[in-house]
C-alpha cells in the first residue's frame, strides 16, 4: 500500500513539527553548568533599582532596602516543591539571625518571577500558606521586563516546562551598597550558609562602641557559636571563662610580685 502525495506531505509535515518542537525543548531545558556559572558571575554586579508591588498593593523599588543587606529569594507560587523547601530553610535561617544580629540590619525580599501571574495577591497567599508573614519579610510582584532584568542582576536563571517551571534553586544575599554579595545554593540548606554572609555584612566595617547598643551586639556576636549537630546558633559562656581566668591569673601574678617586691623591705627593716 503507498501513501498518496497528499498524505505524504501531510505526514513529512507532522515529523517537521515534532523535529521542531523536540528541538524547542532541547533549547529550553536547564543547563545546571551553565546556570551556576551565570549565578557565580553575578557576584559584585550592582542590582538596579528595578520597581515592584508588594503583597499590600504598595509600589515599592529595590532602593527602599539600601542601607541593609538584602536576602532575595525568587519563586513562583504555583511550585510546590522546591520554591516551598527554599522558604522554609531560609525561615530558619532568619529566625536565627534575628536573635542573633540587629533587627534592622538586613529584609527580606521574595521575588515572584511568573509575571502576570505572582500577583500581589497570590505572594500574600504564599506567603501565608507557607508560614512566612514575619516582620522583616517583604513578598514582590512585578512585570516581566523587571522580573527578567533582576534575574540578570542576580544571576537567577529559569526556564518553562511541562512542570512549571525549571529554575536554579538560589538564594541572593545583596550587601548594603546594592552589590550581589552570595549566593546560597540549594533548596534545603543549613543556617550558617545564610547566617555568616550577614554576619561578615553586618560586622565587616568598623563599629563604633558609643552607638547605643552596638558594644552589646558584637559581644554577643562573639558569643554565639554555631552548632553543627542541631543547625543552630547558641550562646557559649566560654569568652566570660577565658576572660575571668586571664583575669585571675594576672591577679594572681601581680599579688606575688607584691609580696616578693616586699620581703626584702621588711627584713631590712
Amino acid at each position: 500500500m503507498t501513501l498518496s502525495a497528499a498524505a505524504r506531505l501531510v505526514l513529512a509535515a507532522q515529523l517537521a513539527w515534532l523535529a521542531a518542537a523536540g528541538t524547542a525543548a532541547a533549547a529550553t531545558r536547564l543547563d545546571p553548568d551553565q546556570a551556576m556559572a551565570t549565578s557565580a558571575s553575578a557576584i559584585g554586579r550592582s542590582v538596579t533599582d528595578h520597581a515592584f508591588t508588594d503583597e499590600r498593593g504598595r509600589a515599592v523599588r529595590l532602593s527602599d532596602y539600601r542601607g541593609r543587606a538584602l536576602i532575595i529569594p525568587m519563586v513562583y507560587t504555583g511550585c510546590y516543591h522546591t520554591c516551598p523547601l527554599i522558604a522554609h530553610s531560609l525561615l530558619q535561617a532568619v529566625a536565627t539571625a534575628r536573635q542573633v544580629l540587629p533587627r534592622d540590619s538586613f529584609q527580606v525580599a521574595v521575588v515572584g518571577f511568573e509575571a502576570g501571574v505572582d500577583t500581589p495577591e497570590r505572594m500574600r497567599a504564599f506567603a501565608r500558606q507557607q508560614g512566612l508573614e514575619q516582620p522583616g519579610w517583604v513578598f514582590l510582584s512585578g512585570d516581566q521586563a523587571a522580573i527578567e532584568a533582576l534575574a540578570r542582576d542576580v544571576g537567577f536563571t529559569y526556564v518553562r516546562s511541562p512542570r512549571g517551571f525549571d529554575h536554579i534553586a538560589q538564594t541572593t544575599i545583596v550587601d548594603p551598597s546594592g552589590r550581589v554579595y552570595w549566593q546560597v545554593y540549594g533548596s534545603e540548606f543549613r543556617t550558617a550558609a545564610v547566617m555568616e554572609p550577614l554576619k561578615q555584612l553586618v560586622y565587616g566595617r568598623p563599629v563604633r562602641f558609643t552607638e547605643p547598643s552596638s558594644w552589646w551586639d558584637r559581644l554577643r556576636l562573639l558569643c554565639t557559636v554555631y552548632d553543627p549537630s542541631q543547625d543552630r546558633y547558641r550562646f557559649s559562656y566560654a569568652i566570660f571563662i577565658g576572660f575571668f581566668i586571664g583575669l585571675a591569673s594576672l591577679a594572681g601574678t601581680a599579688w606575688l610580685l607584691v609580696r616578693l617586691w616586699r620581703r626584702p623591705h621588711a627584713q631590712g627593716a
